[in-house]
Order: C-alpha cells, then sequence, then structure tokens
C-alpha cells in the first residue's frame, strides 16, 4: 500500500506532462497534417483528374451571367452586414465579440489550447507540488454613504418615468447587508427578528412592508420593522424622518444591554441625512460628527463622506480641509469624494483668475501646479467623474452600492457634488483644461499606474449588474473593436462594392472573372 501511494504522484506527474506534450504539439501536427495533403493531391493530380475539372469549372463560370453575379454578391453583402449588425450589437451590451466568444470557449478546448487565467491562483509548495489558494477579487462593492430613500426618492423617480432605477443585484445585496446588521445579537431570535429576516429577502416591496407590519404586531418596539417602513414606504422624507425617530425610541431599549450598535448606528445617520435634505444643514453636521465621536471604530461605513458633503454645502471649506486632512492619508482606502473634493479645494484657490491663454503664454503657477496635479491625481483614481461634471453624459439616480473607481461611483459622486463644483467659480473650467491631461501620464497599456494602483480590469461587469440598463455604462480604457467586427465590416464593404460594380458594369466584370479563372487553373496545372 505504502509503495501504491509512493507511486501515484509520479504516475500523475507523468501524465500531466504526457497532456501538455500532445496539447503543445497538436500544433505543429495539424501543420503537418495539411503540408501532407497539398502533397499528396499536387502528386495525384493526374489521377485525380484535377485539370478536367477545373477546365470543366472554368467552363461553367463563363456560361453564367452577369445577374448571378450580382444576386451572389449582393447575397454575400446581406449576410455579412447581418452579422455585422448583431456582432456590434453585443460588442455593445456585453464589451466582447460573439463569434471570438464561441471560438474560445468551444473551439480553443478542442484544440489543447489553455485558458490565459489558469494558473493564476496557482503556487509552488515547499515540496515543489502546486497547490490551489484563492484569489482576491480586485472590485469589492461598497455600500453607498448617501444612498437615497427608497419610498421617498427612487420610487418618485420610478412613478413620473416608468423605470426602475435600482437592479435587482443592487437590491439583493442591500438585503444581505439589511439581515447583516440588523440581527439580533442573542443566538436564539425573536420572532419577529425572525419575520424581518424574511422582509429582508422578499422581492415585492409591498411584500416586505406587510411584513414589517406583521413584526410590529408582535413587538410593537422592533425599531428594524420601523426603519423598514421609513425606508420602503414614508413618501416624503418627513415622513421617513419620524418614522426613525420612532425607531430610534425603541432602538434603545430592544438589546438587555441597552443598544444594538449597527442599528443605532444606521439610524441616527439616515436621521442625519433627513435632516441634510430638508436644509437643516448644521444640525446634520452636529449629528455626523458626534456619531462619528460615538462610534470612531466605525470608519468603514464612511460617514466621513457624508460629513464632507454637508460642510461643502455650508461652504465651510477650512472644515472640509481638516476632515480631509484626517481621512486623506496614504494608508487609509481611497475614494472618488475623497480624491475629488482636495481637487476641487486646490482648484476652488486659482480657479476664479485661471486663463489657458495666460498660463500657456507665462507658464502655471505653484498653486495652479498643485490644483493641477490634484486633477490629475483624481482622474486616474476615477476617469469615470469628469464626463459627469462637465455634464458631457447625463446623471441617473446613484445606485445603492458602488464599485470604487468605477462608473457606479461616478454616477453617485456627481449626483450629489455637481452643484458644489459650479459653485466655485471656475473650478468646471479648469477642470475641462486639464482632466485629459492625466492619460498622458498613466501608463499604456495599464501595466502600473502613476499614484495609484493599475486600474482593475473588472469594473465594466460589475457596473453593469449595479446601474440600470437604460444607462450606458462608461468603459475605461476603451476597448478597441474586435478582429471579427473589422473583418466583417471589410467583407461587407466589398461584396457590396462587387455587386455594384458587376451591376453597372456587366461586360468588364465578366472580363475579370475570367482573366481570375484562367490564372487558377494555369496556376493549379
Amino acid at each position: 500500500m505504502a509503495d501504491d501511494n509512493s507511486s501515484n504522484p509520479q504516475s500523475h506527474g507523468f501524465a500531466e506532462k504526457l497532456k501538455s506534450w500532445l496539447s503543445w504539439s497538436w500544433t505543429y501536427v495539424c501543420a503537418v497534417w495539411f503540408a501532407m495533403v497539398l502533397t499528396m493531391v499536387y502528386v495525384l493530380r493526374s489521377p485525380l483528374k484535377l485539370q478536367e475539372s477545373v477546365t470543366a469549372a472554368s467552363m461553367f463560370l463563363n456560361t453564367l451571367t452577369p445577374k448571378f453575379y450580382v444576386a451572389l454578391t449582393g447575397t454575400s453583402s446581406l449576410i455579412s452586414g447581418l452579422i455585422l449588425i448583431f456582432e456590434w450589437w453585443y460588442f455593445r451590451k456585453y464589451g466582447t465579440s460573439f463569434i471570438e466568444q464561441v471560438s474560445v470557449s468551444h473551439l480553443r478546448p478542442l484544440l489543447g489550447g489553455v485558458e490565459n487565467n489558469s494558473s493564476a491562483g496557482l503556487f509552488s509548495s515547499a515540496n515543489g507540488e502546486v497547490e490551489q489558494r484563492p484569489s482576491v477579487s480586485e472590485c469589492k462593492v461598497w455600500r453607498n454613504p448617501l444612498n437615497l430613500f427608497r419610498g421617498a426618492e427612487y420610487s418618485r423617480y420610478t412613478w413620473v418615468t416608468g423605470k426602475e432605477p435600482l437592479t435587482y443585484y443592487d437590491m439583493n445585496l442591500s438585503a444581505q447587508d439589511h439581515q447583516t446588521f440588523f440581527t439580533s445579537d442573542t443566538q436564539q431570535l425573536k420572532p419577529e427578528d425572525s419575520v424581518m429576516q424574511k422582509a429582508w429577502r422578499e422581492r415585492n416591496p409591498q411584500a416586505r412592508i406587510r411584513a414589517a407590519y406583521q413584526a410590529i404586531e408582535l413587538n410593537h418596539e422592533c425599531a428594524a420593522a420601523y426603519v423598514l417602513l421609513a425606508e420602503e414606504e414614508a413618501t416624503t422624507i418627513i415622513e421617513a424622518e419620524r418614522l426613525f425617530k420612532q425607531a430610534l425610541k425603541f432602538g434603545t431599549v430592544t438589546s438587555p444591554t441597552g443598544k444594538d450598535t449597527n442599528l443605532l448606528v444606521y439610524i441616527k445617520r439616515r436621521l442625519a441625512m433627513c435632516a441634510r435634505k430638508l436644509g437643516r444643514i448644521k444640525e446634520a453636521v452636529k449629528m455626523m460628527r458626534d456619531l462619528m465621536k460615538e462610534f470612531p471604530l466605525l470608519g468603514m461605513l464612511n460617514i466621513h463622506e457624508n460629513l464632507l458633503e454637508a460642510l461643502l454645502e455650508l461652504q465651510a471649506y477650512a472644515d472640509v480641509q481638516a476632515v480631509l486632512a484626517k481621512y486623506d492619508d496614504i494608508s487609509l482606502p481611497k475614494s472618488a469624494t475623497i480624491c475629488y473634493t482636495s481637487a476641487l479645494l486646490k482648484a476652488r484657490a486659482v480657479s476664479d483668475k485661471f486663463s489657458p491663454e495666460a498660463a500657456s503664454r507665462r507658464g502655471l503657477s505653484t498653486a495652479e501646479m498643485n490644483a493641477v496635479e490634484a486633477i490629475h491625481r483624481a482622474v486616474e483614481f476615477n476617469p469615470h467623474v469628469p464626463k459627469y461634471l462637465l455634464e458631457m453624459k447625463s446623471l441617473i439616480l446613484p445606485p445603492e452600492h458602488i464599485l470604487k473607481r468605477g462608473d457606479s461611483e461616478a454616477v453617485a459622486y456627481a449626483f450629489f457634488h455637481l452643484q458644489h463644483w459650479k459653485r466655485a467659480e471656475g473650478a468646471l473650467n479648469l477642470l475641462h483644461c486639464t482632466w485629459e491631461g492625466t492619460f498622458r501620464i498613466i501608463p499604456y497599456p495599464l501595466e502600473k499606474g502613476h499614484l495609484f494602483y493599475p486600474y482593475p480590469g473588472c469594473t465594466e461587469t460589475a457596473d453593469r449588474e449595479l446601474l440600470p440598463s437604460f444607462h450606458e455604462v462608461s468603459v475605461y480604457p476603451k476597448k478597441e473593436l474586435p478582429f471579427f467586427i473589422l473583418f466583417t465590416a471589410g467583407l461587407c464593404s466589398f461584396t457590396a462594392m462587387l455587386a455594384m460594380l458587376t451591376h453597372q458594369f456587366p461586360d468588364l466584370m465578366g472580363v475579370f472573372v475570367k482573366a481570375v479563372s484562367l490564372n487558377c487553373t494555369v496556376c493549379l496545372v
């Protein structure tokens, strides 16, 4: 038994080497086989009567009328045009070529090919064997710190436009967040907690609301149920604020220890956002500061981004700079809010007197250079934001979850901060003049970054899941057109040109076809 076990790795290694050798040699075997076929055809050209067959084919082609060639080339142009339209549509929707995807998925395994990323998670152990390790995803989805209220804001958009601003994937992530944050600390759930767990999972909004009322019937002090009603049923911010205050009142006495931390933090944060939306900005700022002091370890909730937006609305730029000094640190994760707010403050100091013509003549001053560098830094972090700030792309309601450095984060940032950029005189003009210069600094292809890590390649897929289908997702870097789209476009144009020439000059094209067929006959003979 021991001998068998010890021989298993050797036999397994030999089988793997044999398999890899066969895969490597497959291409050369195909080439040799193709050469052998051509050689056999050339040697057997007399027994196979190839000359007579080619002569008969050329005589048949000479008897065809120009109308046949017009129909042939026209049909070829139509078919290639339909393939081109389908390929273009598929590329716009999914970002890849359908023919290329089918080829890679089905033909590569038949030809013995191996995926490029198949060894991404493989590492060599100490004894030389290969072991599998889980890969860490580049694209982590974060809760949007400034997400809107479903009943009071998202639902209004649906009533007016008939479009759903939230995707099912986004709402499902929110349901998972609520289940994680609002589950009772005790091991045995109370009846109302079980009802609320099912309520968050319901896809139908009315079913969630009915479940919340059912939980209140079981326990009229169920704070999580009032949170759901404030989010889903309240049609105004005032009504949502009233329900959140009720939830806060009951939330302080639900647990034996006095507080359910996650639930209380969520309620207080939403109350601060209600105050911000209702114009009580100073009150909102105070509530956010108190919340950050009371729970300093909950920095992952990014409450400072809510604070930055409220301070910008107050035009308290000194306080904004103080917050940035604390959170714009090299050891802390960045966000579009941090980078672009820092750029806004530096741009605001010089933008009112900035002139591209004057700057090109005398050069940039130190303050202007700092502002431009801050803009370049922000654009490198998230290159999608400037088009929304400069209103080159239309805004939509932000999703409940965002992908850092992605289009979803750009939408969320511009939705709340565009007004602050407009308020700073000349800031958008400075951004317009300098933001595209970032792409001359970043290496291409994006094998490395300049100030940040290389831009991740998975943002497009994640953003398509987070953003509604009616929104055109911004893609960076711009993808080049696949080969098959260019090929079908060329084929369609070439066959259409042949059809037109054959229709307009039938005699000349007939002479051309005869000459081509004669040359082919001579070459084969």
